[in-house]
């Protein structure tokens, strides 16, 4: 949990947070910890996720702080999930803030080169890439009436990658989608960034990984506190702290930037 006050700092604004629900687990999720903290800064937020159950917990978090929330269940690799997003967006609050796109998957059959299935690129690309791509394209309309904030959470894997090769270049096509959106929203006051995460203690990236490999959730955050130059994971807070700064008029002359919040393991991989 977080307990820095960041009340007031989003007072007013409308955010949309995909992947808003998360995968079960003791720890908090970057969707759900971003939409958290928007909340308690002052917007009204929407959170989309394929998973009602998921979106509507997330939901249910935020109201019982108090907050504004609604839930909106998408699949946002489908155009048609993306268009309900920002129909939503504009019948329930009449524009759109923020945008986080914050869905992302990996898993089986990604790899090397190699061994890489087809199925896999496809699929990790739709959903990593085309998914923001056509979010953003749905919901940009709104944002250049007004202008706002797009943050895209990205991976520090896009730059410094394990031989992932789906998901590190669906990441990668992010960062350059993130600067492409900065560039041509600019004169209408459309901000574009992204986050790159770095190993991260959340449900998705331990509960999945420990299983898929065989060791315990102890041993595994062990493993990879190993590998950050601050000698600890990061937390769904952390993304969404970033985000919040992102998001706020405090970085009202930011955009196209990529930034790691992954506790100097960038710097150490160069």
């Amino acid at each position: 949990m977080s307990d820095i006050d960041v009340s007031g700092r989003l007072a007013g604004k409308v955010a949309v947070v995909t992947g808003a629900g998360q995968t079960p687990g003791p720890t908090v999720g970057n969707g759900k910890a971003m939409a958290m903290l928007f909340a308690r800064a002052g917007a009204r937020v929407l959170c989309v996720d394929w998973s009602s159950d998921r979106a509507q917990a997330t939901v249910s978090a935020i109201r019982e702080e108090g907050g504004e929330a609604y839930a909106r269940v998408a699949d946002v690799s489908d155009p048609d999930g993306a268009s309900i997003i920002a129909l939503t967006a504009l019948e329930s609050f009449g524009r759109i803030d923020v945008l986080v796109n914050n869905v992302g998957i990996g898993g089986t059959g990604d790899g090397p080169a190699k061994y890489l299935t087809e199925h896999a690129f496809d699929r990790i690309l739709s959903v990593n890439f085309k998914a923001a791509w056509l979010v953003i394209k749905a919901c940009l309309p709104m944002m250049e009436d007004r202008g706002g904030s797009i943050i895209n959470i990205s991976s520090l894997a896009s730059i410094a990658g394990s031989q992932m090769l789906a998901y590190e270049t669906s990441k990668a096509a992010m960062n350059r989608m993130t600067q492409s959106v900065a560039l041509s929203g600019a004169k209408k006051g459309v901000r574009c960034n992204a986050i790159l995460p770095g190993l991260m203690d959340t449900p998705m990236a331990i509960v999945g990984m420990s299983q898929r490999r065989g060791i315990s959730h102890d041993a595994l955050r062990e493993e990879r506190a190993a590998r950050v130059p601050m000698g600890h994971m990061g937390t769904g807070w952390d993304t969404a702290h970033a985000a919040l700064f992102l998001a706020s008029d405090e970085a009202k002359f930011i955009t196209g930037v990529l930034l790691p919040v992954d506790g100097g393991q960038g710097a150490r991989v160069g």
